[in-house]
């Protein structure tokens, strides 16, 4: 049996892989009258006086929205909310077991953003942070954009800050091992969606030299007034040489290559195109822009994919856990770019000098060191950037 069919009849044999347990027990009258009135009227009056008081009185402080629409669930595309409900049950699960977060997921019928804007913005009280997971490009920029502004509780895409996160902290010891200065590489990104826009700007932000981004037409550049609003956003800030053509003439020279996009486009004479002692993250799933032993084949000192069965896999679980969990932890009212760049350098620091090789850029998964390394250096980060709520 596959992991398919195995991964589909553990689905049916649990009927759902999360549950609500109960803190608290409710055995007597006095259980009650505690757990639930008359005595509760005591905790709500609190924080009728004090709102910030649920961060103490209830599980706020502990709990994270995972909120999608299902337009662009893991490679599955649009398939609707109720189908996405197995992936955010997942995610999760994720939450719980690396981070000790509870996650609670909601699926939203609908695709409009006002909609899906209005609706998270209504329930956001109830969590101390949302996630936006799966949602379709470029509706998602503007879903999180309105949202960081209009709620008071940190908001995050996962599959465009999450994915850039763990990237750029790829990156970061790619970089030590080739021995290549940030400022002096140029980086090619494939993919000019969620993840690829996220990627693109943080690259920038970590001061990589330069940054040019391909979509399916070729190189984005910022005087092609066929772009449409998110495209040209994006080409303001990259492509500094003002490039044309098509990914095979981005390359030519590049230091860095970055695929989020499809499969089998990129091939050996690209990379061997590319300046000597290459940077490669192809992670396409589950077939990625070029196998990992023709990229080596043709030059790349570096390759990493979203893969578990090959070395350096660029995995979410990596970030959002600790990320939440940090920012949970002080009361932050934003994830900002403090704090994700934190992240990145946190992740990568835990991949010694004497560890660091071509196959191992990145920690493991099961790294148990992963998720509170990433939370204190996301609540330090909070702190010192003045998003924090609360310092002990």
């Amino acid at each position: 049996m596959d992991i398919k069919a195995k991964s589909l009849k553990l689905h049916k044999e649990l009927k759902g892989k999360l549950e609500i347990k109960s803190r608290v027990s409710v055995k007597s009258k006095e259980d009650l009258s505690l757990a639930y009135t008359p005595g509760v009227a005591e905790a709500c009056l609190e924080i009728k006086k004090d709102p910030s008081q649920a961060y103490e009185l209830t599980r706020k402080w502990n709990t994270v929205a995972v909120i999608t629409d299902g337009t662009a669930v893991l490679g599955l595309g649009d398939i609707g909310p109720e189908a996405g409900m197995p992936v955010m049950e997942g995610k999760c699960i994720l939450f719980k077991e690396f981070a000790d977060v509870d996650a609670i997921p909601i699926c939203i019928d609908s695709k409009d953003p006002e909609e899906i804007i209005t609706t998270v913005k209504l329930i956001s009280k109830s969590f101390g942070g949302i996630n936006l997971e799966d949602i379709s490009a470029p509706r998602c920029f503007e879903i999180e954009e309105r949202l960081k502004q209009e709620c008071d509780i940190p908001v995050f895409h996962d599959d465009q800050h999450g994915t850039a996160i763990i990237v750029t902290a790829g990156i970061i010891n790619a970089l030590k091992l080739t021995k290549k200065a940030k400022e002096d590489c140029t980086a090619v990104i494939c993919g000019a969606g969620a993840a690829g826009t996220a990627i693109a700007r943080m690259l920038t932000a970590f001061g990589i030299g330069d940054v040019t981004v391909c979509d399916k037409n070729g190189i984005l550049n910022r005087n092609d007034a066929s772009l449409n609003a998110a495209q040209s956003s994006l080409a303001k800030i990259t492509n500094n040489r003002l490039l044309q053509g098509s990914l095979s003439d981005a390359l030519k020279g590049a230091d860095i290559f970055v695929g989020v996009s499809a499969p089998g486009i990129v091939s050996s004479e690209m990379i061997a195109s590319m300046k000597e002692n290459s940077i490669v993250f192809a992670m396409a799933n589950p077939v990625p822009e070029i196998m990992p032993d023709i990229a080596k084949n043709a030059g790349a000192a570096v390759v990493g994919t979203g893969r578990s069965d090959f070395p350096n896999q660029v995995n979410n679980v990596l970030a959002f856990p600790g990320i939440f969990k940090g920012a949970l932890s002080v009361r932050a009212s934003d994830i900002n770019e403090d704090m994700k760049l934190a992240a990145a350098n946190a992740i990568a620091s835990l991949v010694s000098d004497n560890e660091l090789s071509s196959d191992y850029i990145l920690p493991h998964a099961f790294d148990e060191r992963v998720g509170v390394t990433v939370a204190k250096a996301v609540a330090d980060a909070a702190i010192k950037s003045g998003v924090a709520r609360k310092i002990d």
